[in-house]
C-alpha cells in the first residue's frame, strides 16, 4: 500500500469507532486525520481539509451520511459507508460510495475494502485509467498510444469503482474510463450478467454457484439480493 493516504471517520457510536480504530491499525500506511462523533463538525473539517478517504456512518444525529457524501464527493476521492442499515445501500451507491459495509465491522470485511480503496487510489494517483471501445467479440483498450484488443472471452468479471470500471482477466486487470452501467449495456447480455450493484460476471467463467455468491476464476463474487431471483433462474455454467 502506498504511503501517505489520509482518512477521516464520522461515527457517532464510540464503541463502533473503537472497533474501527482497532482494525484500521493493521494498515499503518493509512494515516488518520480526524475522528468525529458530531456530523456537522466532521463535515466542516472535511470541507476544509479533504482527506483521501472518508469512512461514514449513515444514521447520525443532525446530518446523516447521505447528506454528507452529497456535499463532499467532489472533494474526497473515496467515500465508504459503514452502517447498520442495509436499506440505504442503493442511495449510497447512487452518491458514488466506493464501498458499503454492514455492521458489525469485521477485520476480514475491512481488508476487502482496503484492497479496493488502495487499487482505486493508486489508479487515480497514476492517472492510468484506460479508454475502452466495445467491438463485437472484443474490447479495444487504449493504453497511451497503444491499442490493446482484449477478447471478450478472456474477461472474468467487471467491477464498478465509482466512475471507473475494472475489467478483470486471468493475467491482467484494466481500470477503464467507462461507467459500470454504461460499459455493461454495450456488452452482450447473454455473455455477461449483472449479479450485484458493483459486479457483473462473464457467464462462461462461473465455476461454482451458491445462494449468495458465485465463484469466478479464483474470486468469490457476491450476489445482491435484488439479483438473486434472476441468477437462480439462469444456467450459468
Amino acid at each position: 500500500m502506498t504511503e501517505g493516504f489520509q482518512f477521516a471517520v464520522l461515527e457517532d457510536d464510540l464503541v463502533d469507532q473503537l472497533v474501527f480504530r482497532e482494525y484500521i491499525a493493521a494498515y499503518p500506511a493509512l494515516k488518520p486525520c480526524g475522528y468525529f462523533t458530531d456530523s456537522s463538525e466532521g463535515l466542516a473539517f472535511i470541507k476544509a481539509h479533504p482527506p483521501d478517504i472518508a469512512f461514514l456512518d449513515i444514521d447520525m444525529p443532525g446530518l446523516n451520511g447521505i447528506d454528507i457524501i452529497a456535499q463532499v464527493k467532489d472533494r474526497v476521492p473515496a467515500c465508504v459507508f459503514i452502517t447498520s442499515h442495509a436499506e440505504f445501500a442503493l442511495d449510497g451507491f447512487k452518491h458514488a460510495a466506493l464501498d458499503y459495509i454492514l455492521k458489525p465491522l469485521t477485520a476480514e470485511r475491512l481488508a476487502v475494502c482496503i484492497r479496493k480503496i488502495n487499487e482505486y487510489l493508486e489508479i487515480r494517483k497514476k492517472a492510468a485509467a484506460y479508454e475502452v471501445l466495445v467491438e463485437k467479440e472484443s474490447l479495444v483498450i487504449k493504453d497511451g498510444h497503444r491499442h490493446i484488443k482484449l477478447p471478450q472471452h478472456d474477461i472474468i468479471y467487471l467491477e464498478a469503482m465509482q466512475d471507473y470500471t475494472k475489467v478483470v482477466t486471468e493475467h491482467k486487470n484494466y481500470m477503464t474510463l467507462a461507467t459500470f452501467t454504461g460499459l455493461l449495456e454495450r456488452l452482450p447480455g447473454k455473455k455477461f450478467l449483472r449479479v450485484h450493484r458493483s459486479y457483473a460476471v462473464a457467464v462462461q467463467k462461473v465455476r461454482e454457484q451458491h445462494a449468495d455468491k458465485l465463484v469466478c476464476g479464483n474470486t468469490e463474487i457476491p450476489i445482491g439480493k435484488t439479483y438473486r431471483p434472476i441468477v437462480s433462474q439462469m444456467k450459468l455454467y
